[in-house]
């Protein structure tokens, strides 16, 4: 690194006393058209955990072998972890060069071509190289730029995540965080949430390969220089995140790979998990059977981890075995917040669209398993997919689109739910004929349970056999037909009501003088208020809606005037008994103000 970049990677004291990488280094390199942001990782295998929090994330490897030892089993293993993080170029990179003869050099390249052979690195250059006298470092850098200008950069459209791979404190400017920037961009003032643990802080300063930016973007080294934070908070293997975003989770599904050099590994294997930055305790569990995973074989599995951690689907990870300490596999996140019951057959077969199927079938197989729903914000927090593409998945016909609350239903879900809520209103119909329809309320409480407010009222616009009116559900199909008889008692209780003008009689009395059982005339009494053929003035007292237009024909004539109850009364003709409540009445409508023990006429 040193004779490559002109910088030391190596900044521990032992380090540098001991001539052996022990923890991770970083230095960036400019080339024509590219900058080259490299971490320099551990060889040796007691380091190998230090290695792994470094190489996930990295888009080149740089495998380096020794001309002089050629390939070692460390070597191996770091080859195989760079398959199994997904790791798609570079090149490989014999140092030493000036110690042997190039009849060694050349046996050691078709042993490196032979390690690598079926793999990414397959047809990689091979670069024989000299720290000490610089041979072969300005090819190394030529390919280092081909290379460069071949990959693609990480997407800065997604949500920031940032594995923390150092956190320390700096005299004048407080805690400090490094990392590589896994996904997404980050700002100056940003707020930001440290996972596990909900640790939330601000960005006060960015520095991007050792200079100050204003902005850092996916796959940028990066610093940030955080307020609201102490560094003792935070630690190796912590990922910051747009604040109130993610959730970090102790469960997830995957698909695992075993090496073709690993033991079989059984259900319930505890092994070590490192995923980004951090090395955490697990437990696998077998979901496609309860056999042993053989070498070379992959599989859907289960990993439940002794701390919480953020991974999202796509992240990748290697699991380790306790004892002895050794690679032995590693895999692709497929769900980071699984249901929890599920039979293995059915668990394997979600994973399965999860894994393969197309953007908008692994959307519809999410939002059909959420009880009520997902909204776009939960979409995002549970997979990290990018918003915009979500809300184009959400015009497929598959989806009902609650666009103004962002929400995303399962057409067969709301088609399902409907009928069911028809045929309970079609069921109400049946019993109570009178009725115009069922209450809002009554279908939400006994078929929507602890849904949103909204989902309701997107569900009925949404049903072709349902109509909302006000706070009644009916069938679209649904007329109130009143038989001979109840168009009699209907008739009968209006005139009642009418002929009373403003001493109406009592409601329970109308009721009874209705000629239909009581039930039926309560019904029907519902029915004359809603047509506003009748107007309710109080609890028991309803009056006919002419004697109301006649009142406040009484009254305009009188605007501006004020009067009290016995004044009311003579204009009226009615007791005490009536006129309370009128007047009551008169002031809701805003005919009437009270003002004292006086009213204004309005």
């Amino acid at each position: 690194m040193r004779a490559l970049t002109g910088q030391e990677t190596d900044r521990l004291e032992e380090e540098k006393r001991r001539g052996i990488s022990i923890d991770i280094g970083f230095a960036h390199l400019d080339l024509p058209g590219a900058r080259l942001g490299f971490v320099d990782v551990p060889g040796h295998e007691r380091f190998v955990k230090n290695m792994l929090a470094g190489a996930s994330g990295i888009d080149l490897v740089l495998l380096v072998i020794a001309a002089d030892e050629s390939i070692k089993p460390q070597t191996r293993e770091h080859f195989d972890i760079c398959r199994l993080l997904g790791i798609r170029a570079g090149a490989i990179v014999l140092t030493k060069a000036d110690l042997v003869d190039p009849d060694l050099i050349e046996l050691v390249k078709l042993e490196a071509e032979d390690l690598v052979r079926g793999s990414f690195l397959e047809g990689a250059p091979v670069c024989a190289v000299s720290s000490k006298t610089g041979q072969g470092l300005d090819e190394l850098r030529s390919v280092l730029a081909v290379l460069a200008s071949r990959t693609p950069e990480k997407d800065a459209s997604l949500d920031f995540r940032l594995p923390i791979d150092r956190s320390f404190s700096m005299r004048g400017f407080g805690t400090v965080v490094t990392g590589t920037l896994q996904a997404g961009s980050v700002r100056i003032d940003d707020e930001l949430e440290a996972h596990p643990g909900g640790v939330r802080c601000r960005v006060r300063g960015i520095q991007v390969h050792g200079q100050s930016a204003d902005r850092a973007r996916a796959g940028e080294r990066t610093a940030l220089n955080l307020a609201g934070v102490e560094a003792a908070d935070l630690r190796r293997g912590m990922v910051l995140a747009p604040a109130g975003l993610f959730q970090a989770t102790q469960v997830f599904d995957a698909r695992l790979r075993l090496l073709g050099s690993a033991p079989p590994v059984k259900h319930r294997a505890p092994v070590h998990v490192h995923a980004g930055a951090a090395e955490l305790e697990g437990e696998i569990r077998m979901l496609g059977g309860l056999s042993p995973l053989e070498a070379g074989q992959s599989g859907f599995v289960r990993i439940r981890l002794r701390e919480p951690a953020l991974v999202l689907p796509g992240d990748r990870f290697v699991v380790r075995k306790f004892s002895p300490v050794i690679t032995i596999g590693g895999g692709e996140v497929l769900d980071a917040a699984p249901p929890l019951r599920r039979k293995r057959a059915e668990a394997a077969a979600r994973l399965t669209v999860l894994e393969s199927g197309k953007f908008v079938e692994k959307l519809d197989l999410l939002v059909r398993e959420s009880r009520h729903g997902m909204s776009i914000d939960a979409a995002r927090s549970r997979t990290g997919w990018r918003e915009s593409e979500i809300e184009d998945a959400a015009g497929d016909p598959g989806f009902v689109w609650v666009r103004e609350h962002r929400w995303l239903l399962s057409r067969k879900w709301c088609e399902s739910t409907a009928a069911e809520i028809a045929a309970a209103v079609r069921e109400f119909h049946k019993k109570n004929p009178l009725q115009a329809g069922t209450k809002k309320e009554e279908i939400r409480s006994r078929h929507l349970p602890d849904s949103p407010q909204f989902l309701l009222e997107a569900l009925l616009a949404d049903a072709r056999e349902l109509v909302a009116e006000g706070e009644l559900v009916r069938l679209r199909t649904h007329r109130v037909a009143l038989q001979e008889e109840e168009e009699k008692a209907a008739a009968n209780m209006e005139a009642l009501f009418r002929d009373a003008g403003l001493a109406v009689p009592a409601t329970a009395e109308v009721l009874a003088r209705s000629g239909v059982d009581p039930g039926r005339a309560r019904t029907l009494l519902q029915m004359l208020l809603k047509q506003r053929r009748l107007v309710r003035v109080g609890e028991e007292l309803v009056y006919h809606q002419t004697a109301i237009v006649r009142l406040k024909e009484l009254l305009a004539p009188r605007r501006g005037q004020r009067f009290g109850v016995p004044e009311f009364k003579d204009w009226t003709g009615i007791s005490r008994k009536y006129a309370i409540p009128l007047l009551e009445f008169l002031d809701r409508e805003r005919v009437t103000r009270r003002d004292g023990d006086q009213r204004v006429v309005l």
